[in-house]
């Protein structure tokens, strides 16, 4: 389970440090692909094949605006020997990230903010919305 979350920086390379932990779930290769908003998705080879499985299933009409989203811009990496992967220039566009970054464990995959705009969100978060949400799963 990918829980927890970590600062990192990027390097002048686009390369950002996988926090070892999430290495462990996410396995030898996995996938970044543009997520919800101002982020990035990470998911593993398991976690990627449910998401394919799930568009595919859908009916052509409502299938291919997902399927441009996620699929065509997505990148298979590896972490180097130093835990690093290289985030190509148009998701580092699509998440805002400039320097600091935010990676962030959501249960079965991670998600990558820019520091600012994962602060924000974090600040836009209220008692009353949480509860809301608990209500609505019956907690």
């Amino acid at each position: 389970m990918l829980i927890g979350e970590y600062q990192h920086s990027i390097d002048p390379k686009g390369r950002v440090i996988v926090p070892s932990k999430f290495r462990e779930d996410l396995g030898e290769r996995f996938y970044v692909t543009k997520g919800m908003g101002k982020s990035l998705f990470v998911l593993s080879p398991k976690e990627w094949e449910k998401l394919q499985e799930q568009i595919m299933a859908m009916p052509m009409s409502k299938a291919r605006q997902l399927q441009l989203y996620f699929f065509a811009g997505a990148a298979e990496v590896e972490p180097d020997k130093q835990g690093r992967i290289l985030l190509p220039q148009h998701l580092r566009d699509h998440a805002g990230l400039t320097k600091d970054i935010a990676f962030v464990g959501v249960s079965r995959r991670a998600e990558i903010w820019d520091a600012e705009s994962w602060a924000a969100f974090n600040a836009s978060l209220t008692q009353e919305s949480i509860a809301e949400a608990m209500d609505e799963l019956g907690l």
